[in-house]
């Protein structure tokens, strides 16, 4: 039996499961203290429930994601209006240390998976599969080259990218927060990293005090931004590349941003912009939370359980000593590790979600919330599909 829900009533039910975990969060002191976030305590347990009735009567359901991909906008214009100028200068060495540690991330999932896939006596059209596809590609990409490797003679290819995808989703969101969580309580490092100048915090509390006047002009400021931002994309898609449909308004936003900093022509509301996306985010990954399909993972064959667990290790290794190590070893540091396992294995907003998590428990990073959105959304597809096609005439 299928049952399917209209846009309205899977926001309604994703808004529950967001509910969900919050309260669970608040009882559990073990997903409180790994600064797991809430849509995906709510989200899974809503899946496993969701797999249950699958498995025993054959129950399924069917959700229009549409204002899915409404609050992934939101989300990502916010956190265009808070890139100025002053805090990308601030990111300038470390956008490119970053970038190339991403460019890297994508050949070492690539690399191992086929490496991994010959090891165990698989298909190296297999490992493909579980690699860069749908780990640093995610949902998207798995979409894209599933049916590419299915001409390539792999048959099934695109499902066994999706269900890698869902996989990847799940644990990406699972380990960010654990990560960065050791990480600061190992080397101490809110006792000894300097506090950022409050003047370039991504909330600016304490420039922009929060009242419920504003939160309108907020909205309306948002609404612009995403509107103008669709012209963008499609001036942007005439180069005949493809980028993700939020960077358009997240260039909007940035450029509103600047012209208030610097002429007084605009008052953007920056901690009420910040609190309206961060309730986009929660929105966008309650309603993909509660779409996946776990049992799609138990059909997936032994040699494919190993490279998915093969780059989880991958994920951790390279989050928890390479990225940590190469971005300076500091709060900044630990706050990318977790953001990184959130977009290494599965979207920008997870791993925004993750990063999120930690900065509500401890302090914001400026850094971190510039340099993933930069790099997540503007470089990291691009150079991923160069990275897939490559590797794709390779084997």
């Amino acid at each position: 039996m299928t049952f399917s829900f209209d846009m309205y009533q899977t926001l309604a039910i994703a808004t529950v499961v967001l509910l969900l975990g919050a309260g669970l969060k608040k009882k559990v002191g073990l997903l409180q203290k790994f600064c797991i976030p809430a849509p995906v305590v709510g989200g899974l347990l809503y899946a496993l429930i969701m797999t249950v009735l699958h498995a025993v009567w054959g129950i399924e359901f069917n959700y229009d994601e549409t204002l899915k991909n409404v609050c992934m906008v939101l989300f990502f214009t916010s956190v265009g209006f808070q890139a100025n100028v002053k805090i990308l200068k601030e990111g300038g060495v470390s956008l490119l240390i970053f970038l190339g540690i991403v460019i890297g991330l994508v050949f070492v999932q690539n690399g191992a998976a086929i490496a991994i896939a010959k090891l165990i006596g698989s298909d190296a059209r297999v490992g493909m599969a579980t690699g860069s596809i749908p780990m640093i590609g995610g949902h998207g990409t798995a979409g894209a080259f599933g049916p590419i490797l299915e001409d390539f003679g792999f048959r099934g290819a695109t499902t066994v990218c999706t269900a890698a995808a869902t996989f990847g989703l799940v644990a990406g969101s699972l380990m960010g927060g654990p990560v960065a969580e050791r990480l600061i309580r190992k080397y101490d490092l809110l006792s000894r990293t300097k506090e950022e100048d409050p003047t370039l915090l991504i909330n600016e509390e304490q420039r922009h005090h929060h009242q419920p006047g504003k939160y309108a002009s907020a909205t309306y400021q948002l609404a612009i931004a995403m509107g103008l931002g669709t012209l963008i994309s499609w001036l942007l898609s005439l180069t005949g590349m493809t980028f993700p449909v939020y960077i358009g308004a997240m260039i909007v936003a940035a450029i509103m941003r600047n012209i208030g900093e610097h002429t007084d022509k605009i008052t953007i509301q920056i901690g009420e912009i910040n609190d309206l996306g961060g309730i986009g985010l929660s929105l966008f990954l309650g309603i993909a939370m509660i779409t996946l399909k776990l049992w799609q993972l138990t059909e997936l064959a032994m040699p494919l359980v190993i490279l998915l667990i093969s780059q989880v290790i991958i994920m951790y290794i390279f989050s928890r000593y390479i990225v940590f190590f190469l971005m300076g070893k500091d709060y900044d540091a630990a706050v990318l590790a977790a953001g990184i396992c959130g977009f290494g294995m599965g979207a920008t907003p997870n791993a925004m979600a993750n990063m999120q998590a930690v900065t509500e428990k401890y302090r914001p990073s400026v850094k971190a919330y510039i340099l993933v959105p930069i790099v997540g959304s503007m470089f990291a597809d691009f150079i991923n599909s160069l990275a897939i096609t490559f590797f794709i005439n390779y084997i």
